[in-house]
């Protein structure tokens, strides 16, 4: 792969990920405070994020791998987005916003899968070379965060009185729109299935790879997988207003050292695996969950602030040790036939099923906790924390170590 390919792929990707984090960190901030959103509304819009992945294979099996070149159907995504984050940025009730946030969610997931197959079709080496360039992602995600907090302040306590948090969809719009744009310039991604082959509604939604059910340890770790994306969901949907609720300043921007510590724990990823093997590797990946969220209930915006931090940076430590890893166990699990239907069924099942449930209870559990317009955050935490805590200690039991590959 050239420089200017591998420049052009990394500036699609950094601009894929700065939209996404531009609007979506601080969603529930924007949707409590200036359309007066309550909490279980509060998780219906961002169970959106769900749905589009729910519904994603359909777009990506049905229409992109088939009928249009990859890049094309990116740009014409992303410019229908930037009208979708224009018409929500206009919203001024959380029934206008609604629809416009589900509709753009049910187009944006399928980009994810989009971006990979322009950037991995380019590649000589895919083991070498995408890393290096889904790096750019996070970078992307890390940027839109510290635009927000420390160039134009809109997640300060002012600022947010003023309503000024709805000029992130106007920012992700035009990125929205320059990447829309961008992507007709990207190298040629034509259709690899052929538009007379015939794909069952389970060869799409990788339900072939059920059959990997069937073996004792993947069923256990698909199990856990759904279940840990309950205290994942409390995560996106809650830090950001609790943050900002309880006086932490430049919120949005202290929460890109999540962000941060990913890009360092995917690095030491491989040592782990190889020096304690996948199940501890797992293991400490929940242990951080139920710590996280000890932290956030104990911690807060003044002396004990530290705790707040130190429980944002376990981000990387979380998902990757969990989810990464995680994907690397179904990879060796899948072998050669059930490669891509395996992560097509995990993805659904964790940031479809899982996180559709996790969203739905985080705005139940929120709603019960919440007097006037103050939330008993410690009590908020208590149950993501235990639930984490639950899942680990059976896991732990269940599970048994086994080798996989980490290359």
């Amino acid at each position: 792969m050239n420089r200017i390919t591998y420049t052009r792929l990394s500036i699609m990707m950094f601009v894929q990920f700065f939209i996404w984090g531009g609007w979506y960190v601080t969603l529930g901030t924007f949707l409590g405070n200036n359309l007066g959103a309550n909490d279980g509304q509060i998780g219906m819009a961002f169970s959106t994020q769900s749905w589009g992945a729910i519904i994603a294979p359909f777009i990506v099996g049905l229409i992109a791998d088939r009928y249009f070149n990859a890049e094309r159907i990116l740009g014409i995504i992303h410019i229908i987005g930037a009208i979708l984050m224009f018409q929500m940025a206009k919203a001024d009730v959380f029934q206008s916003f609604y629809p416009y946030a589900l509709i753009y969610m049910i187009l944006y997931m399928p980009t994810l899968a989009l971006v990979n197959s322009v950037a991995f079709r380019q590649m000589d080496d895919p083991s070498r070379d995408f890393s290096k360039i889904r790096v750019w992602g996070t970078i992307g995600w890390i940027v839109a965060g510290l635009v927000i907090s420390f160039v134009f302040s809109w997640d300060s306590p002012v600022s947010i009185k003023e309503g000024m948090l709805k000029n992130t969809f106007l920012m992700v719009a035009v990125a929205s729109a320059a990447l829309g744009l961008f992507s007709f310039t990207l190298p040629s991604t034509p259709p690899v299935v052929s538009r007379d082959k015939r794909s069952s509604i389970g060869d799409i939604l990788g339900l072939d790879a059920l059959n990997l059910l069937k073996d004792r340890n993947f069923l256990i770790f698909f199990v856990s997988s759904v279940l840990i994306c309950i205290p994942l969901a409390f995560y996106y949907q809650n830090t950001n207003p609790f943050l900002s609720e309880i006086g932490v300043s430049n919120p949005t921007g202290k929460m890109t050292i999540g962000q941060m510590s990913e890009v360092l724990f995917m690095l030491l990823l491989p040592v782990f695996l190889k020096r304690f093997g996948i199940k501890i590797t797992l293991l400490i990946g929940m242990v951080a969950w139920a710590l996280r969220y000890v932290l956030f209930a104990y911690g807060n915006a003044d002396e004990l602030v530290f705790m707040l931090l130190i429980g944002i940076g376990l981000h990387g430590i979380c998902y990757d040790f969990f989810f990464v890893s995680g994907q690397i166990f179904t990879d060796s699990k899948a072998g050669e036939k059930f490669k891509s239907s395996a992560q097509g069924l995990i993805t659904l099942a964790t940031y479809g099923l899982g996180m559709l449930i996790g969203f739905w209870i985080a705005g139940q559990i929120s709603t019960a906790y919440v007097t006037g317009d103050e939330h008993n955050w410690k009590m908020i935490w208590y149950y993501p924390g235990v639930f984490a805590l639950i899942v680990l200690v059976v896991f732990s039991i269940l599970f048994k170590n086994e080798e996989v590959s980490y290359e």
